[in-house]
């Protein structure tokens, strides 16, 4: 069930968002390496089950007719279907070509008139203010540089306009998945995680300064599979973190890697015989821009 709407009144600077103590990472060679991660295997194939939240998150941000939208790390478009159902003018953008052509092609099938356009969350190429609302879902979190990002966000809606996103939670279990993924092939030293995103007090941090309204619902989106093992088998050869971790391990790592991953659905799942229900907590966050 989800928990009562909660609404996050400004009031932390951004210097209060937790910064590492260990030397500075180099953010453009971990880009790199993020942008091969996301490209290898097919997000798309775990993306599209993933459409729901979208349309949450369009309806949630009141995406209306005839409003400039931009999805950012759009991946394979499920906001920006969302909105483009909603009859938005929506550019959707991308540093994974291939991910945007995916979202080109389910477009096309719906005939939904969309733009698309390879382009960086933290270098956004649009003038301030060109759009209504920013969205993301699951996309922008995963950013390294989280400071930038979020400007780029609020640079780029206009005043009055709307940033919304959806990230996983720590406590959840994406949040528990990239812990164990952590523990097998360790992140860059320094690299604040992509889950801070999902956790309120962050969320203030970062957009609090610049921001009229904040409000935040935590959300569940249920991971569906035939098993434990048909799960591993869609992440091992689709999702790009588990993809990556698992090519990274010797037979002996993977195998390790692969029973801790059995443990971790086993004690999460909801589901009864025969089927696999694994809950995803995850926040959906609606801001609006000063």
């Amino acid at each position: 069930m989800n928990a009562p709407i909660e609404t996050c009144a400004p009031g932390q600077s951004a210097s209060q968002a937790a910064a590492p103590s260990t030397p500075a990472p180099d953010l453009a060679a971990i880009k790199t390496r993020q942008q091969a991660t996301w490209a290898s295997g097919n997000y798309a194939v775990v993306g599209t089950t993933l459409q729901i939240v979208g349309e949450m998150l369009a309806e949630a941000a009141d995406v209306c007719a005839g409003e400039r939208v931009l999805d950012v790390a759009a991946g394979n478009g499920n906001a920006t279907l969302a909105a483009a159902r909603r009859f938005a003018e929506v550019t959707s953008t991308d540093y994974v070509p291939h991910l945007l052509d995916k979202g080109a092609a389910r477009a096309e099938a719906e005939g939904l008139a969309v733009n698309f356009q390879v382009a960086d969350v933290e270098a956004l190429p649009f003038a301030d203010g060109s759009f209504d609302v920013a969205l993301s879902t699951f996309g922008a979190m995963f950013a390294p540089d989280h400071d930038r990002t979020a400007g780029e966000l609020l640079r780029v809606v206009r005043p009055g306009g709307r940033i919304g996103f959806a990230a996983w939670t720590p406590e959840g279990f994406i949040g528990q998945l990239f812990r164990l993924v952590g523990s097998h092939v360790p992140p860059p030293a320094g690299l604040r995680s992509p889950v801070k995103w999902g956790d309120e007090p962050y969320v203030v941090a970062l957009f609090g300064p610049h921001a009229d309204d904040i409000r935040c619902i935590r959300r569940t989106f249920n991971f569906r599979y035939r098993s434990p093992e048909h799960w591993i088998e869609v992440f091992r050869n689709y999702y790009g973190p588990t993809h990556k971790a698992f090519a990274a391990l010797d037979g002996d790592g993977q195998a390790r890697f692969h029973a801790d991953l059995l443990h971790l659905l086993g004690s999460l799942d909801v589901g009864g015989p025969g089927s696999l229900v694994v809950p995803g907590e995850y926040l959906e966050v609606v801001i609006t821009r000063q």
